[in-house]
């Protein structure tokens, strides 16, 4: 079996979660990394024994890199991936793929033109939970799926770059709806167009850090009506949140990322528990394997898989494109209290980007 060599971009949360994700891939092992600073890179680099670089180019120009992982803040994605693309280095980058679409099909244009694969990093649709409910509507449990809804919420983001309008290009709809939106395309079925959203959103609680909205909700009502449901929070608390539910005119199937199998009390600090959680003592609810739960390992797997077999990857480029297209209605609906279309970018084509 061919070894992958992997190029990491980002030595944050993210980062770490697609390096473990790794972790179960046969051949594959992060050979080179670059992140913010050069304590936090050499850190990275030590714990996955790796070359640390202080350039994104760096990392690309590596001989041994064969997939560069783009795990940046929002705002990096476009410069990463043309300089990934350039460099004629396989690509995955993490969600949202763009600020907007029309960065996303920028990134589009990048892989096309340069003929190399590309993979968009959409964790949540491969959630164990997530794919058993995808097989289950499949095969007509619930007969024809009718609605969706997806709650997802935590505090607030880890990260300065989160906070910051420009930087982020959004708040908690493009942070969190972007899962949900994607998780109701996969069951819906991606040939099903989106057709138009209605959303609302507001600073109701960090105004004094942030513009972006920290609360929202949105509709999306697809070509034959049927219609997902998102509704988001950065001001949750209690640890992360994330419900999502499928409905259909025989059944229901729900699915609680929240509520895990094992919680404890506790009076004294165990160390890292689960994502975003609120508290260290009293009542707990450690996840005893995030990484796979929150479906990094399965994802991973399909991406090198997918690049190392020379065939499409289960989530493409053009999904992320789509994605940000339904969220640039979204946004435009916040502003005009409306019903706002989901307009289509031009069509474009890349190895390994399109569904």
């Amino acid at each position: 079996m061919r070894p992958i060599g992997v190029g990491m971009l980002g030595s944050g949360f993210i980062g770490e979660f697609h390096s473990l994700g790794l972790r179960y891939v046969p051949g594959a092992r992060v050979v080179a990394n670059y992140g913010a600073g050069a304590e936090r890179r050499d850190a990275f680099a030590a714990r996955w024994n790796s070359r640390a670089y202080d350039s994104i180019a760096g990392v690309c120009a590596d001989p041994e890199v064969d997939l560069v992982v783009v795990s940046l803040p929002n705002h990096l994605h476009v410069e990463a991936v043309r300089i990934a693309a350039a460099a004629g280095k396989a690509i995955a980058c993490t969600k949202p793929l763009g600020r907007t679409a029309a960065e996303a099909a920028e990134m589009i244009r990048a892989v096309t033109d340069a003929g190399v694969f590309a993979a968009y990093l959409e964790n949540v649709v491969f959630n164990p939970d997530i794919l058993r409910m995808r097989d289950m509507v499949a095969a007509g449990a619930i007969g024809r799926v009718t609605t969706f809804r997806a709650r997802e919420g935590h505090s607030g983001p880890h990260a300065a770059h989160f906070w910051d309008a420009g930087l982020a290009g959004g708040g908690a709809l493009l942070d969190m709806a972007s899962h949900g939106v994607e998780v109701a395309r996969f069951l819906f079925g991606k040939s099903l167009a989106a057709r138009e959203v209605f959303a609302w959103g507001d600073t109701l609680v960090h105004g004094g850090r942030t513009t972006l909205e920290d609360n929202a909700m949105m509709v999306v009502r697809f070509a034959d009506g049927r219609a997902a449901t998102c509704d988001v929070s950065w001001s949750s608390k209690g640890g992360l949140e994330g419900r999502f539910e499928v409905y259909g005119d025989a059944g229901r199937i729900v699915e609680d990322i929240s509520v895990g199998s094992m919680k404890a009390f506790i009076e004294r600090p165990a160390g890292y528990l689960v994502e975003k959680a609120d508290a260290e003592t009293g009542w707990v609810f450690p996840v005893p394997d995030e990484v796979r739960i929150h479906g990094h390992d399965l994802m991973m797997a399909d991406v090198v898989g997918a690049f190392r077999d020379g065939r499409a990857p289960a989530e493409t480029f053009a999904d992320g494109l789509a994605v940000n297209q339904i969220l640039d209605a979204a946004y435009r609906s916040l502003k005009s209290g409306r019903w706002e279309p989901v307009e289509a970018a031009e069509a474009v084509t890349a190895p390994g980007a399109v569904a």
